[in-house]
């Protein structure tokens, strides 16, 4: 009975997690990140690079905007027409900008960001957990088999398939999970593993580590009883990510919104040809 009531469990927490990673969508930028119809018109009609690049630098200039493209640019998506907020991504499987994109994946058909990646690595755990109790529950029936103490030919089969399927798959989420495991603690999305974050002072890998704690806080929050359950508690909307060196970037997270774009329309950037000398860089 005790083997039942714990199989049942975990069978509802990955069935709960799988349906979540699914049907839980991506999150686009908000409104105040795309391009309004007079910039719109105003950017495409101009011919002059230079004058492209005040236009984003202005309007990013309104706007929680820290990190940059390889060149020092404004992270600009011409397919969305919007301001990239940090850590946002277009994906192209999805065709559409994605909040904190960590990557698209085939397991799921969906792309796994802002939105599902705590339910995502739910999914990688009670999976993981689901394939070791399946694994240690027919083992000993396997070694009734290999003593041949089993004489059923067709239970046979059915032991070797099941434990054969429950290890390969037990191996590999165990990689896969033991690497985003490594993620959460440096606070990286994958994205951000195989290309680091461009800050205005330059490219820094470990630019949104803010310790192991407080890693584990952004993608699970600080209600600790809500971290195994697949009930979104992640911290923030998306669009603003508290960084390890506030010098990099003025904290939109110490202070409402509010006041954050009170003040940032009236500081110009750090150094007078900063807006001038800004390069674009068109995304697909």
């Amino acid at each position: 009975v005790a083997y039942l009531v714990v199989f049942h469990i975990l069978f509802v927490l990955f069935v709960w997690t799988y349906w979540k990673s699914v049907f839980t969508l991506p999150i686009q930028p908000g409104k105040k990140f795309h391009m309004s119809y007079a910039d719109q018109e105003r950017y495409e009609n101009e011919e002059r690079p230079e004058v492209q690049r005040q236009i984003l630098a202005e309007i990013a200039r309104k706007l929680p905007v820290y990190t940059r493209t390889g060149n020092g640019g404004i992270r600009f998506c011409d397919r969305c027409q919007l301001i990239k907020p940090d850590r946002c991504h277009h994906c192209s499987v999805c065709a559409m900008c994605v909040l904190k994109m960590d990557h698209h994946c085939p397991w799921v058909n969906n792309c796994i960001g802002f939105s599902n990646y705590k339910f995502f690595l739910l999914f990688l755990a009670y999976s993981l957990l689901y394939c070791l109790y399946i694994a240690a529950t027919v083992f000993k029936y396997f070694i009734k088999y290999w003593t041949g103490e089993l004489t059923n030919g067709r239970s046979k089969f059915h032991i070797l398939f099941l434990l054969f399927v429950a290890i390969m798959f037990f191996v590999s989420l165990m990689f896969l999970f033991g690497y985003h495991c490594w993620l959460v603690s440096r606070n990286r999305s994958t994205l951000e593993a195989f290309s680091a974050p461009v800050f205005q002072n330059g490219p820094d890998k470990n630019g949104f580590n803010l310790g192991f704690v407080k890693n584990l806080q952004q993608v699970f929050g600080e209600e600790k009883k809500l971290w195994l359950l697949p009930i979104a508690s992640s911290q923030g909307d998306g669009h603003f990510f508290p960084m390890r060196t506030l010098s990099e970037a003025r904290n939109p997270l110490l202070t409402n919104e509010e006041q954050w774009e009170e003040d940032g329309i009236d500081e110009e950037p750090q150094g007078s040809g900063e807006a001038s000398s800004l390069a674009i860089e068109r995304e697909t």
